[in-house]
């Protein structure tokens, strides 16, 4: 198995897959659909194929509907892909979307993804328990900030395969089970336990990635300190299989949960930066 830190050879022949075919420019995720909402099969096809090759791809639409429903159409979207069992988090809307634009009160405000400050490296729903994990995402673009809001993406496979190559020994730190814990959070109908497990895993086969690069209240393992850092070295050098870019409207990114930031940008008052974000259970049919 590829994953088996003792088994070389099957490392190495998925890494050199995976290699050959990883994309060099941001330019290289991109595929044009003409309504994510009535996907042809071979627009749907070449995002499957992206997202094989990395996990992820960027959608840029040509002829959206007008005056759509663009929740409805992301909805839509997942369904195309088989995903149906949406991450229904505390602040979603009712029907499991969320709609990711500054909130001046109410519970969205004390969050960072409802502000405009930058966010950091993560994947979503790293503090979710194994049985609500956010296996895919989709994140679509109504419209963007006047100013920054810049995502940095990368595929934690390219991620595993850099820290492996490095020392072995950190992957195996990552993998323990009690690796990383996210605390307990009780903050007014928050509720939810501390969760501690792994940051590399498999599932079915397949390789999976938990990971938040903030510092507060994140209590890492004393075996996997090193690697954590040994990850924030990676993230913040940058290099080649990191790529930066800044969605606008009828873009959108479909992903298996990849790693990303967000950073800070500053809105147009009359016309407030707007994304949907759709979590789900399910990883992207045939990915």
């Amino acid at each position: 198995m590829a994953f088996n830190l003792d088994d070389d050879a099957a490392y190495h022949r998925w890494r050199d897959e995976k290699l050959s075919t990883r994309p060099e420019d941001l330019s290289d995720l991109v595929i044009e659909v003409g309504d994510i909402a009535a996907l042809t099969e071979v627009e749907a096809e070449a995002l499957r194929a992206q997202v094989r090759r990395s996990n992820m791809a960027l959608y840029v639409e040509t002829a959206p509907q007008p005056d759509r429903d663009d929740k409805q159409a992301v909805a839509a979207m997942g369904q195309r892909f088989g995903l149906r069992s949406l991450d229904r988090n505390a602040l979603a809307d009712d029907d499991g979307i969320t709609p990711l634009a500054v909130a001046s009160d109410g519970a969205r405000a004390r969050y960072i993804p409802y502000t405009e400050r930058p966010i950091a490296w993560h994947t979503d729903g790293y503090y979710n328990p194994p049985a609500t994990r956010v296996r895919s995402l989709i994140l679509h673009c109504t419209r963007p900030a006047a100013q920054g809001g810049e995502n940095k993406l990368m595929d934690p496979d390219l991620l595993y395969i850099k820290l492996r190559d490095r020392d072995p020994d950190l992957i195996h730190a990552l993998w323990q089970p009690q690796a990383m814990t996210i605390p307990g959070n009780d903050d007014e109908g928050m509720t939810r336990p501390a969760m501690t497990g792994p940051v590399f895993f498999t599932e079915d086969g397949r390789l999976t990635m938990r990971y938040t690069a903030r510092t507060r209240s994140i209590e890492w393992h004393a075996d996997a300190v090193a690697a954590a850092q040994a990850i924030r070295d990676i993230l913040e050098t940058g290099g080649a299989d990191i790529f930066t870019g800044r969605l606008q409207a009828g873009w959108g990114l479909i992903c298996n949960n990849v790693l990303h930031t967000r950073e800070r940008f500053a809105d147009d008052p009359a016309r407030p930066r707007l994304l949907y974000r759709a979590r789900y259970h399910d990883r992207i049919q045939g990915s």
